[in-house]
């Protein structure tokens, strides 16, 4: 059925999908709108302790339990430790269809130390950051799911609201675990957000992805006194390194592919026994990522068959890409437009123009942060464990200018204005236009109906989900630091699979 021009219009955002008169639309938008209002200041108080707890993928223990004690304090029951992940955990309230869930991501990222002030300042004692704004994301998406709980029960309406706490979206693909588990299979439509220099509801792609640490043993010895007794595993590591950088020349251009040596000894004097390397590689489609992902495999083990060591690797994980929803998209982006952008006081734009002369590329102009982009799909080269959701249920999501305009992701200038008021009021857009978006598809289900529809078709049939990490335990270590070396390998040389 095409939808009427109307949908796609700010104009006609307080008509329903289903025609319900706008009157009532508009009294279901305010009722709501004004309950995310009222927990203005509890949710900038639980986004900024998450910020300044600032915990990892896995480890964050505080910052999970601090917004499992904000639902149950709401009302919902709350079932921590899923998929056999601590800090996991899923909330609901409300019986009944439509079962709409919302995601909240609270992990920070290693190495981005940051205080809340438009210069590079590190805060002493503190090694880690939220350079992805996930403490607003969990924040948000918590206050949004209160508000539609009260307006559920307010309302009398039929429908159950269910926050799912999930962890280590940074390399640790919490939400794959958590769909392996089956803990999505009653589910109708998923809602999210991500914090962002802009406000966008358009239904965008991005990248499937695998990880791997890839650990190399060699033989020690003194490097100078008997090195012909020595096999480096950090020249097991760099020979891999070289081949992959040829590699890139030869793999289909939307191909990204990058690591980071975790591990490559401890003194120059000393032959490396041990070293380690962690690497991704995405592409846009599943099964070309399998294809290039064998040819890393075999660098790995031609690396440690030139250099006389041996070499194992263990999947950390898996992502699949976004697969969009273009019928939901449409009702998130009239949600955005109602709700509008964010605007800055005098101090929050004396901190953006401060903030904004540090960036190598400024891109956005200042200003740009009360405006809502326009509805426009397109390819995104990150990768997201929301990528797996949206292979097993119908799902939407939107940005929102929680950062100065032109801050990229992972960067110091991203934790420095989500540790301020910047952060916070795009946080807040964000909490509006995701409540605003439940209660419009629990009034109209035939919303829901269309874009299951949409999601059928896009799939294909026979679709079925396999996750790309495998069947491997979620890696509740993946972000300590290397300790001793793995046990030797199953096989002299060659790149083989760490028995999960």
């Amino acid at each position: 059925m095409k939808l009427p021009a109307c949908l796609l219009l700010s104009s006609c955002s307080l008509l329903l999908l289903s025609g319900q008169p706008a009157a009532a639309a508009s009294n279901d938008a305010s009722r709501v709108t004004s309950f995310v209002e009222a927990r203005r200041a509890a949710d900038r108080d639980v986004a900024l302790a998450i910020w300044g707890r600032a915990e990892v993928g896995y480890k964050e223990v505080q910052s999970s339990e601090l917004l499992q004690e904000q639902l149950r304090a709401a009302g919902f029951e709350v079932k921590g430790g899923v998929a056999g992940i601590p800090t996991a955990f899923v909330a609901t309230a409300g019986s009944g269809k439509p079962v709409i869930g919302l995601l909240a991501e609270f992990d920070a990222l290693p190495g981005f130390s940051q205080s809340a002030v438009p210069e590079r300042s590190s805060i002493k004692g503190r090694s880690s950051g939220h350079a992805c704004g996930h403490h607003l994301f969990g924040a948000g998406s918590t206050s949004a799911a209160i508000a539609v709980k009260q307006w559920l029960e307010q309302t009398r309406t039929a429908g159950t609201i269910r926050l799912y706490g999930t962890p280590a979206e940074e390399g640790g693909a919490g939400k794959v675990y958590m769909a392996r588990a089956g803990l999505f299979g009653d589910v109708d439509v998923v809602l999210h957000w991500h914090p962002g220099d802009s406000n966008d509801a358009s239904p965008n792609g991005s990248l499937a992805n695998r990880s791997a640490k890839f650990r190399f043993q060699g033989q020690s010895s003194h490097a100078a006194g008997a090195p012909e007794q020595g096999r480096s595993a950090l020249d097991g590591v760099e020979a891999m390194d070289y081949m992959v950088n040829m590699l890139r020349e030869h793999v289909p251009q939307e191909t990204r592919i990058h690591y980071v040596i975790t591990s490559g000894g401890s003194a120059p004097n000393v032959v490396p026994d041990f070293a380690e390397v962690f690497y991704y590689v995405r592409h846009p489609d599943p099964r070309v990522l399998e294809e290039v992902w064998g040819r890393v495999l075999k660098t790995a083990d031609a690396a440690a068959l030139g250099t006389g060591t041996r070499v194992q690797y263990e999947v950390i994980h898996g992502a699949y890409s976004l697969l969009p929803n273009h019928t939901l998209a449409n009702v998130m982006d009239r949600e955005l437009r109602a709700v509008g952008g964010v605007k800055y006081d005098a101090a929050e734009q004396g901190f953006a123009e401060k903030l904004q002369k540090t960036l190598i590329a400024q891109g956005k102009p200042l200003g740009s942060q009360e405006l809502i982009q326009p509805l426009r799909p397109r390819q995104e080269y990150g990768s997201t464990d929301v990528g797996d959701v949206s292979w097993l249920v119908p799902t939407v999501g939107l940005r929102t200018a929680t950062w100065v305009p032109g801050t990229p992701a992972h960067s110091w200038q991203a934790v420095a204005a989500g540790g301020m008021s910047i952060g916070l009021k795009g946080m807040e857009v964000a909490s509006r236009t995701l409540a605003r978006t439940a209660v419009a598809l629990y009034r109209d289900p035939k919303v829901i109906r269309e874009a299951r529809a949409e999601f059928d078709t896009a799939r294909g049939a026979g679709f079925a989900y396999a996750a790309l990490l495998g069947d491997r335990d979620p890696p509740l270590d993946y972000r300590d630091p290397p300790g001793d070396p793995p046990g030797d390998p199953p096989s002299a040389s060659g790149a083989t699979s760490r028995p999960q």
